[in-house]
């Protein structure tokens, strides 16, 4: 299963994700559901650097299929935050068509 657990402050303002596992789906490399989550989060995470310049510290481990990514400057600019709700808008829809054995959203104060 991947699991995606978005931190935010009491406020509800994001202060980073981490994605990490494997859904398990089907066989790697025709696993949609990999796949899909992957695109999002790789997007966003490109968009945030690409598009907002956004501070942020990235950390990855393919074999374990973790992505970590924490904001360096808070608040959120808000191009920034609409392509994190746009992130979670994705995943919970991928979460509701395939279920929780596969994708599973969580959300942490901190």
């Amino acid at each position: 299963m991947i699991q995606i657990t978005f931190y935010q402050t009491p406020a509800a303002d994001y202060k980073g994700f981490t994605c990490s596992g494997h859904a398990g789906f089907d066989a790697y490399g025709k696993d949609i559901v990999c796949a899909s989550v992957s695109v999002l989060v790789i997007n966003t995470i490109n968009s945030l650097e690409a598009v907002t310049h956004e501070k942020l510290h990235v950390e990855t481990d393919e074999e374990s299929g973790t992505i970590r990514c924490r904001f360096t400057a808070l608040p959120l600019k808000d191009t920034s935050k609409a392509l994190i709700d746009s992130l979670v808008l994705g995943l919970g829809q991928i979460e509701k068509q395939y279920g929780e054995n596969y994708c599973k959203l969580i959300f942490k104060e901190v």
